[in-house]
């Protein structure tokens, strides 16, 4: 394939792709290398999206590549449902170790967020006998049908996709900048209670310990353990979808470990296999165990170099510290930004919990979501080789998702590029 400039190649991105797969910047990449990218005009960038959180090892970590290629001399597949391999079972085993689940806990593989979501709540379902699901407003859990349904945002992930699943419930996820105390979620669930669904019909409740898409607001612990005490009472599994705060993203392993409760089944993704596509979902035994042989898996679910992938990343999170890292990272980012709050009144909010940081714009005259100013912060930071994320149900976050591998002088470089962004 000749590769001969952006531009050339955006056209025919344009004549030969629908435009429903949104893509957000103007080039391409050659090749890239811990935190930077470069694009095939060979211009530098500075990553702080990590292909969308996948990539908290950074970019070709050769840890990762190597044991990449090494089991790709071996085999690249075989259906592990059809004939397995050791690997699956060491990964499995080492996360069951790692996850924050109370009691003995068991793994299933599966290929993307989406798949480790679906067949939570087939799970879920099983073990309950119940139909119904609460997910969170803000939310976010994939592109499937199902997921979408979970999913508490509407543009542009619904649009034109219905109808969905039923027996999908949404209550307030608590946000105080907006409005929402941790009193008023739990009346919404307790409202969905009383007009939509018994407690007694509802499988699971899902939630992100800290949402991603929804512009990274951290759920409270009063309201986590809330959340525990309610699934107890009403016989309802908690799900925790760490598909975005998982390993090591929050200076802890999973962002479950932030509190002093522990879910039933967790989802994992992104992270996990350092940019090769695998996912998993693990929970009590009890409630692992309870769908029949066949009722999960999927052709391409573990697959091998995603799974060697995947034990190099835990190596490397353990070897370089890498939960230390997201402590020290986070906090430099978090102080700057608070500085730069001092100056620029539109900032709303800085959040954080270790590297999940976040910056919230409104209006300094209205105080409404400033989704406008967001995107100029985006565009002027890229314009200068910076790539940043937006997110938030209004569009008005920016989230910072550098790899935890970045290099100081590289991490400071990106901050004198974002000071000067909101400069212009």
């Amino acid at each position: 394939m000749n590769n001969t400039n952006n531009a050339q190649l955006n056209q025919r991105r344009i004549d030969a792709t629908p435009k429903g797969v949104g893509v957000m910047c103007p080039f391409f990449v050659k090749r890239a290398e811990n935190a930077t990218i470069w694009d095939i005009e060979d211009r530098q960038y500075i990553d702080f999206a990590a292909g969308i959180a996948v990539l908290n090892t950074g970019h070709c970590h050769p840890h990762i590549s190597a044991a990449i290629a090494q089991q790709l001399k071996l085999f690249t597949h075989t259906a592990y449902q059809i004939v397995p391999y050791a690997s699956y079972i060491e990964l499995a085993e080492r996360l069951n170790k790692l996850v924050p689940i109370a009691g003995i806990a068991k793994t299933a593989m599966f290929t993307t967020g989406a798949e480790a979501i679906e067949n939570a709540i087939k799970i879920a379902r099983s073990y309950t006998k119940r139909p119904g699901i609460i997910a969170f407003d803000g939310a976010f859990h994939g592109r499937t049908l199902l997921t979408l349904a979970l999913t508490g945002k509407v543009g542009p992930y619904k649009l034109g996709f219905g109808p969905f699943p039923a027996s999908i419930y949404h209550a307030q996820y608590p946000n105080e900048l907006h409005g929402v105390s941790v009193e008023d979620a739990l009346k919404s669930l307790q409202r969905l209670f009383k007009v939509d669904i018994n407690p007694t019909d509802v499988a699971a409740i899902i939630i992100e310990p800290i949402q991603g898409e929804g512009g990274f607001n951290i759920a409270p612990a009063e309201f986590m353990q809330a959340l525990r005490e309610l699934c107890d009472q009403h016989g309802i599994l908690l799900i925790a979808d760490e598909i975005q705060t998982g390993f090591a993203r929050t200076g802890k392993l999973f962002a479950m470990e932030h509190y002093s409760i522990k879910p039933d089944l967790i989802t994992m993704a992104k992270s996990l296999a350092g940019g090769m596509p695998l996912s998993a979902v693990s929970g009590r035994v009890e409630v692992m165990d309870t769908p029949d042989a066949g009722g999960l898996g999927g052709t391409y679910a573990g697959n091998p170099l995603s799974i060697a992938a995947a034990l190099a990343v835990l190596d490397v999170i353990e070897k370089e510290s890498l939960c230390k890292r997201a402590e020290q990272l986070g906090l430099k980012l978090a102080d700057f930004l608070t500085i730069l709050q001092a100056k620029h009144k539109v900032i709303a909010e800085v959040r954080h919990l270790g590297s999940m940081v976040a910056v919230e714009f409104n209006h300094p005259d209205t105080g409404e979501p400033f989704p406008e100013m967001a995107k100029k912060i985006q565009e002027q930071a890229l314009k200068q080789g910076l790539l940043l994320l937006s997110c938030g149900v209004y569009g008005n976050v920016i989230r910072f998702l550098y790899p935890l591998t970045i290099l100081d002088a590289q991490f400071d470089q990106a901050l004198k590029i974002l000071e000067h962004s909101f400069d212009i």
